[in-house]
């Protein structure tokens, strides 16, 4: 195996299709919908784009070579559970989650009221001061699958660091 980059910036990108039984789950938060995200695990894409996200701030690949769709003991997996793995790998590699920025877009269901939530969950799998997490939501104005009310998208960016500079 080469070089791993050197510890920094790294980003996120998830999409889930609805479809799946409910809950729908973004950022380790059941929201109100008829139906939840498909997906191998319970298809959070919120927590799946911030675990990529810090796993590509590492050097550590991502979440699909730690998590693989083909690996039965992650089938329905808690995405909220896979991203507390994560932050237990960064430490392991002397690295904390310094600061995560990210963005769901939906047209349907209205996240606004669930954000600081979603961030506060994240921020407490990954023991870090939920004031270093943020989480914005935004329509797609009826264009794309999210516009057509047909999933959701997730991106993120983190930042990571030696030592304990994130944490809490």
């Amino acid at each position: 195996m080469g070089l791993r980059p050197i510890p920094g910036l790294g980003l996120g990108v998830d999409v889930h299709r609805f479809g799946g039984a409910g809950p729908l789950l973004l950022g380790g938060v059941a929201v109100e919908h008829p139906t939840g995200l498909l997906g191998h695990s319970d298809g959070d894409a919120l927590c799946h784009a911030v675990a990529d996200a810090l796993l590509g701030a590492a050097g550590l690949g991502d979440l699909g070579q730690h998590f693989p769709s083909d690996d039965e003991r992650w089938r329905g997996a808690s995405s909220l559970e896979l991203l507390r793995l994560v932050g237990e790998r960064l430490r392991a590699e002397g690295l904390v989650a310094a600061g995560i920025d990210s963005t769901v877009v939906a047209e349907a269901p209205r996240l606004g009221p669930f954000r600081e939530l979603m961030a506060a969950t994240m921020a407490g799998v990954l023991g870090l001061d939920p004031a270093r997490l943020s989480v914005k939501v935004k329509s797609s104005d009826g264009l794309g699958l999210t516009g057509r009310g047909e999933g959701v998208a997730a991106l993120a960016v983190a930042r990571v660091s030696a030592g304990s500079e994130g944490s809490v």
